[in-house]
C-alpha cells in the first residue's frame, strides 16, 4: 500500500526507543523527513537518519527548543506524533501514595507536552492540511489497571484528541488517538522500570512475570504487542489513505479490553 508520505515533514516525540523509535523508522521508510525528539538521543535514533533534538518535553522551555529546531529543519510540519509519556514517575503505587509533585510530573509529560506542541504546530498543520496522532493507553479505558495519575493523564490525552479533531477538522486537520495495551518496550522489560517493579512487588522474576503477563492480563492473542505494530497503525492514520478518519481512538491491545 502506498501511503503517499514521500516528502512529508513529521515531528515524533519520545523517539529514542519503543513506539517512538519504531514510528520514526516507519515514517522514514515511507519517505518522510522526520524530526525525532527525546530527552536522551540514543544510538538507535541517530541511526534512523532523522534529525534529532534533545529536549525535556515536560517543560515549556523544552517544547520551545524542539519546535524552534523543527521549524528551522523542516520549514513546516505536515505530521505530528505526540508519543512522549510514561517516564520514570509511573510506578505501581496507589492513590494515597501518589503526591502532588508526582501528579504534576505525570501530567506535564503526558498531557501538557501534547498541548504545548500541538498548539505550536497547529498553524502549520492548518496551512498544510496535516494530521496528528496522540498516543494514549488502554489505561484511559481501564483506569483500575494502572497507576491512577497515569490513567487520568492518558484519559485527558484521549479527550484532547477528540476536542482538537472537532475544532480543527473543518480547517483540514485530522486528529486521532492510538491506545496501546502492553507493548514490548523498556517500560515493561527493564528491572528498574514499571514492569520490573510490578514483578518485584509480586515476588516473581521479571522474565517469569513477562511470560505469564498475556494470560494474567487476559490478552486474547496470547502475546504482547510489538512496537512496530503500533507504529504501523500510527503511520497509516497519518497518511492520506486514512483521509476520512478523525476524532477516533484506535485500541491496539491484543484483545485485552473485552467491552464494546
Amino acid at each position: 500500500m502506498n501511503l503517499n508520505l514521500t516528502a512529508k515533514t513529521a515531528v515524533v516525540t519520545g523517539a529514542s526507543r519503543g513506539i517512538g523509535l519504531a514510528t520514526v523508522q516507519a515514517l522514514i521508510a515511507e519517505g518522510a523527513h522526520v524530526v525525532g525528539a527525546a530527552r536522551t538521543i540514543t544510538p538507535e535514533l541517530k541511526e534512523t537518519g532523522a534529525y534529532t533534538v534533545s529536549a525535556d518535553l515536560s517543560t515549556a522551555e523544552g517544547v520551545a527548543t524542539l519546535m524552534d529546531a523543527a521549524f528551522d529543519e523542516l520549514g513546516g510540519i505536515d505530521l505530528l506524533v505526540n508519543n512522549v509519556g510514561s517516564g520514570d514517575d509511573v510506578e505501581p503505587k496507589g492513590f494515597l501514595d501518589t503526591d502532588d509533585a508526582q501528579w504534576q510530573r505525570i501530567f506535564d509529560l503526558n498531557l501538557y507536552s501534547a498541548v504545548r506542541i500541538s498548539r505550536t504546530a497547529m498553524p502549520s498543520l492548518i496551512q498544510r492540511r496535516g494530521a496528528i496522532v496522540n498516543i494514549s493507553s488502554i489505561n484511559s479505558r481501564l483506569p483500575a489497571a494502572g497507576p491512577v495519575a497515569y490513567s487520568a493523564a492518558k484519559a485527558a490525552v484521549t479527550a484532547l484528541g477528540k476536542s482538537l479533531a472537532e475544532e480543527f477538522g473543518p480547517q483540514g486537520v485530522r486528529v486521532n488517538t492510538v491506545s496501546p495495551g502492553v507493548v514490548r518496550t523498556s517500560i515493561w522489560e527493564q528491572p528498574d522500570r514499571f514492569g520490573g517493579k510490578v514483578a518485584a512487588s509480586a515476588g516473581v522474576e521479571l522474565a517469569t512475570f513477562l511470560e505469564e503477563l498475556p494470560q494474567s492480563f487476559g490478552i486474547t492473542t496470547g502475546r504482547i504487542t510489538e512496537p512496530r505494530e503500533v507504529a504501523s497503525l500510527i503511520v497509516f492514520l497519518l497518511s492520506d489513505v486514512a483521509g476520512n478518519i478523525t476524532g477516533a481512538d484506535h485500541v491496539i491491545d491484543g484483545g485485552t479490553i473485552k467491552t464494546i
